[in-house]
């Protein structure tokens, strides 16, 4: 049995709530900006992916009128930090509605660092960061996807194995639903197929 839920019929932050609650886990990018008056900004945003290889642009997308998408827009960059375990606290943090114009990096006691090719700065003790510049934004409904392109990467060398980055050693939160989050756990590896190496479908072998 299966029960039905139409978003047409229901009230918005209801079914929001339905949506983060099926779709995940979803990773988080941590994003700092730069306001047009030097504020820096730090929030996490847990609608996230890859949206292209070549060239390499990642997106995320901001629910509402934030000052992240506010100082994207007056400045054209931003940075994806990695969301890691050990600065759990900190990153929820970072997701307070402050007031405008306050910098979550002093509010939340967030280290940073100087980005190579972008104003914004990295957090220091994420183990990865990718500086991006716009490549476009997207309205849709109460929502804007932000594309960027990632024109530096950064990788921490103690999560590097044999030149990849470790996810046990990168540790990432993820996002589930209503207040929950959620960590890597068990990880298992399974190879792509060909077709010239097909023996049927799995529950048949």
């Amino acid at each position: 049995m299966r029960i039905d839920f139409d978003p047409a019929a229901m009230p918005r932050n209801e079914f929001y709530r339905l949506l983060t609650a099926t779709v995940v886990p979803r990773p988080i990018a941590w994003v700092s900006t730069t306001s047009a008056d030097g504020t820096h900004n730090l929030a996490p945003h847990s609608f996230f992916t890859i949206a292209s290889v070549a060239p390499p642009v990642v997106q995320f997308t901001s629910v509402g009128r934030k000052d992240t998408l506010g100082n994207i827009e007056a400045t054209g960059q931003f940075v994806v930090n990695l969301a890691p375990e050990g600065l759990f606290e900190q990153i929820n943090d970072t997701g307070t509605d402050f007031p405008h114009g306050v910098s979550e990096f002093e509010a939340a006691g967030v280290g940073s660092e100087p980005s190579l090719r972008v104003k914004p700065p990295r957090v220091a003790a994420s183990p990865v960061a990718l500086e991006c510049e716009v490549h476009t934004t997207l309205g849709i409904g109460d929502s804007t996807v932000v594309f960027g392109r990632v024109v530096h990467a950064v990788v921490a060398q103690d999560v590097l194995v044999d030149g990849h980055p470790e996810i046990s050693r990168m540790k990432p939160l993820s996002r589930l639903g209503k207040d929950e989050w959620g960590t890597v756990g068990d990880v298992r590896e399974i190879s792509r197929i060909r077709h010239a190496d097909w023996q049927g479908p799995a529950g048949g072998r």
